[in-house]
């Protein structure tokens, strides 16, 4: 057995990046049997590798790709890891109310792992392309202040792991994927807002962040379990920038109901939820929730200073059926693009 599976089922040592090196070239040279690939993911999937190993993973992975293209400055990303009570999508609808307040956005996810439809199943069902290069991605930013990027953001090891695992689904070994995923993705945005449902992810994840400082990080999480910012309860906002902790109190206006975050019951209905959420009939909750996050994304793109500002603004984004029109340009842009393989919700 090559030394990466066996070292992550021992956990005797770190991992360093020569071994994830010579992993990753056995596994394009078709040199691994599929139950070492098996095993590496169930182990992965299992728990969360010491940090040393963690980075060591993403390092070797950064420099197997190109360097990507730059995107403009203030360009800001928002995407979660997964897991926690199934909600609607809600980092996709404040991506969209937020580029409709003026600010940069290129938003990243995949298909389904632990919600009942993924950021990618969302789009495509909306008819909403994705971006297959850079270069697009730059210029959907520049029509239209906002870019759904697809799977080439992300190691095409990835796409080899999953297909060495069949019969099985990557979901089924992929949590750590998901988990990681926002530092997989190769989007060179000035800031990424990720939210974190399991918190004992979080010092490992800050681990990560404080070793990228080329890029602002906000690690957010709340008491609900939910990987977005939550209006009804308070949050708290990592970064690595060294401002430390901020806390973000629960909306005292309520009281909420949870329940108006949950996702449409049935495929059919998603869409037309997904669009009343974007109309403001989605609820109290969901309002408020899509408004803090799309607020969220202003402030860490630095458009807005003032967090009061940025809500009431991102409120008037969606109220004003701004967001909801931003949909509609989209949904008529040419050349339907699906994405598959790994990355997050």
């Amino acid at each position: 057995m090559h030394d990466v599976p066996l070292a992550l089922l021992t956990r005797d040592r770190p991992i360093e990046q020569q071994a994830w090196r010579s992993f990753w070239d056995r596994l394009h040279e078709g040199g691994l049997q599929r139950g070492e690939t098996v095993a590496l993911l169930a182990s992965l999937a299992t728990r969360m590798p010491d940090q040393d190993t963690l980075s060591a993973f993403l390092r070797s992975l950064d420099e197997r790709r190109p360097q990507p293209v730059g995107l403009p400055d203030g360009t800001v990303n928002i995407v979660g890891t997964g897991g926690g009570p199934s909600t609607f999508n809600i980092s996709t609808a404040a991506a969209l109310v937020a580029a409709a307040m003026g600010v940069r956005v290129a938003k990243t996810g995949s298909r389904a792992y632990t919600s009942t439809c993924g950021s990618q199943d969302l789009l495509e069902l909306l008819g909403i392309p994705l971006t297959t290069s850079y270069e697009q991605t730059g210029a959907m930013l520049e029509r239209h202040g906002i870019a759904f990027p697809g799977h080439f953001v992300y190691p095409r090891e990835l796409m080899l792991l999953a297909k060495s695992i069949l019969p099985l689904e990557l979901r089924t070994l992929g949590r750590f994927v998901n988990a990681v995923g926002p530092f997989l993705a190769a989007m060179p945005v000035s800031c990424r807002l990720v939210g974190v449902a399991d918190p004992s992810l979080l010092p490992t994840l800050r681990y990560v962040a404080d070793s990228t400082p080329d890029r602002r990080t906000w690690l957010c999480s709340n008491a609900q379990g939910i990987d977005e910012l939550v209006s009804s309860v308070d949050n708290v906002i990592h970064s690595n920038d060294g401002t430390g902790p901020e806390l973000l109190r629960a909306d005292a206006s309520g009281p909420y109901s949870i329940t108006d975050l949950r996702p449409a019951g049935r495929k059919e209905e998603v869409v037309a939820h997904f669009l009343d959420v974007l109309s403001g009939k989605g609820g109290p909750l969901a309002t408020r929730t899509v408004c803090l996050n799309a607020a969220a994304l202003a402030v860490a793109s630095g458009l807005v200073e003032d967090w009061t500002d940025a809500r009431a603004a991102a409120d008037d984004a969606l109220r004003s059926g701004r967001a909801l029109d931003l949909v509609n340009r989209l949904r008529t842009q040419p050349g339907r693009t699906t994405a598959g393989g790994a990355g997050l919700r």
